[in-house]
């Protein structure tokens, strides 16, 4: 069995998705160095994560994200070294089920990791990812309900770091539940990949960037925009379309790259994340955790800078967002359209010298079949053709 466990549960937003990519990109080096990373994928552990928080609705997903969780705990159980498992709804997990998580790897030495950013930040750039993802929900009514329980994904329960903290981190020694603050502007980013691979005991230098896995963010004007299509679009309902589509192509493939300028909710929200980050912090710094990085980054700014709110976007920025976007989704079309018409034209190609070959092959084949025929003829005394 694994003698060590760490279990990396968030927060959503604050580099989780760098740091599985880096993983899963240098996988066999981690194995290597003695720390597994099971299942297949890291949709394993996002499905992995819906067992823990008994989401009533993961079997829509897939068939097999209901055994996902025995499939991850039977690796590592079979596994003699260190062991680590990421996704950041892990974050919402209750304490129960946090615990009986826990208890699913036989013995272990069990660790907790949590990423972390001040809240105003956290909870702004969570708001355009839920936007990314389907939303219409205005900036400040996120997130919608003031309490939540573990099958809220976007909810408190994955954005309030003490909260998180002591659900997953009550049952166990403080020294052992470990909060990575995000690098400061001025720090390289793969600070953060180095504060984690030190605490898993890898060796940053033998692991390989992928040269991917930031998740960037919309401007304002790309945000709202997004927004405004959700509320129209129509049977974008299932997590692979909202993925691949809302997410994927619209929101990352199209308007991620238009850049645009930051965004904060409205005054009054600000600073009622600021108070409440604020107390976050203190309640971190007091209860002796393990902090890499500076506790004081998990406070909001004490000068929070100027940014424009959602509610300014004009609608004449809106139609030229729309406009650009709409005259590259024609080019797309027309692209795919042209592909589309080109495999075709291939494959009926393909068939088409498909036939020739075998008419060919037929008339190859007749004169030598009717030689054969006669030679086996010829061996035969005439008095025994056609019998049996």
């Amino acid at each position: 069995m694994a003698h060590t466990v760490f279990f990396h549960v968030g927060l959503p937003k604050t580099g989780t998705t760098y740091l599985q990519t880096m993983m899963w990109h240098n996988r066999d080096e981690l194995a290597r160095q003695g720390v597994l990373l099971p299942g297949e994928s890291h949709r394993q552990h996002l499905w992995a994560s819906g067992v823990v928080r008994e989401d009533p609705n993961l079997s829509r997903r897939s068939p097999d994200a209901v055994h996902a969780w025995d499939r991850l705990t039977a690796e590592i159980n079979a596994w003699e070294g260190t062991a680590v498992v990421s996704h950041e709804f892990f974050a919402a997990a209750n304490a129960e089920q946090a615990e009986r998580a826990a208890a699913a790897v036989e013995g272990a030495e069990v660790h907790v990791v949590v990423t972390a950013r001040e809240l105003l930040g956290l909870v702004t750039a969570r708001w355009q990812e839920f936007v990314k993802n389907g939303s219409t929900v205005a900036v400040d009514d996120y997130p919608v309900s003031r309490e939540s329980g573990p099958t809220d994904d976007w909810g408190w329960s994955t954005l309030d770091l003490a909260d998180v903290l002591r659900r997953w981190g009550d049952r166990l020694p403080h020294e052992r539940v470990h909060v990575l603050t995000l690098p400061r502007p001025d720090e390289p980013r793969e600070t953060l990949w180095l504060r984690f691979a030190g605490l898993l005991g890898v060796d940053p230098a033998t692991c390989a960037s992928p040269g991917e896995g930031h998740n960037e963010s919309l401007g304002v004007v790309e945000v709202e925009l997004l927004r405004r299509v959700n509320g129209r679009l129509s049977g974008f309902t299932a997590p692979v379309d909202r993925g691949t589509w809302i997410r994927g192509y619209l929101a990352e493939g199209r308007l991620v790259p238009r850049g645009g300028e930051r965004f904060w909710p409205s005054e009054e929200r600000v600073a009622e994340l600021c108070a409440r980050g604020g107390r976050i912090a203190d309640e971190v710094a007091a209860a002796g955790y393990d902090v890499i990085g500076d506790v004081e980054d998990l406070r909001p700014p004490a000068d929070v800078p100027p940014r424009r709110h959602p509610d300014s976007v004009t609608e004449a920025e809106l139609g030229s967002a729309a406009a650009d976007v709409i005259a590259e989704m024609l080019s797309d079309v027309r692209r795919l359209t042209r592909e589309a018409r080109d495999r075709q034209e291939l494959r009926d190609r393909v068939e088409q010298l498909e036939r020739e070959r075998d008419l060919l092959a037929r008339r190859m084949l007749r004169p030598r079949l009717g030689r054969a025929r006669r030679r086996v003829t010829g061996l035969w005394p005439r008095s025994q053709r056609g019998q049996g």
